[in-house]
């Protein structure tokens, strides 16, 4: 039976930060291997959760494996009925050969988004 994961990308590399995504990979697997692959460009969904939850879901994509994902993101992608896998990194290629061959292992790690609003006011002279 056929399979379809979505990994999120910059260039060759798993995207450790799923919000801010522009290109997921989508793959195809079958019987433990990877059959075919295919980038989406997802520029403009950057943090709208539902909305590429959305449109993997119109690729036929069934599971999602991440690096790092906020609480809010995972929500997203399961609500759509997506299972979210977190953990992985390196290159997305490798990512789904793992996952396709059982060896892929996830964490439990969810981001708490410290690292990503540095915002303290900026406009100080």
């Amino acid at each position: 039976m056929t399979k379809k994961i979505a990994i999120p990308t910059e260039g060759e590399i798993v995207n450790a930060h799923f919000g801010r995504s522009q290109a997921f990979t989508v793959f195809e697997i079958e019987n433990g291997q990877v059959l075919n692959q295919e980038l989406m460009d997802t520029r403009g969904f950057e943090h709208q959760h539902a909305g590429i939850a959305q449109l993997l879901k119109s690729k036929g994509t069934e599971t999602v494996i991440c690096g790092g994902i906020g609480p809010g993101a995972i929500q997203g992608l399961e609500s759509q009925g997506l299972e979210v896998l977190r953990g992985a990194s390196g290159p997305v290629r490798d990512v789904a050969e793992a996952f396709a061959n059982g060896t892929f292992i996830g964490t439990e790690a969810v981001c708490d988004h410290s690292h990503d609003h540095d915002h303290h006011d900026m406009h100080k002279h």
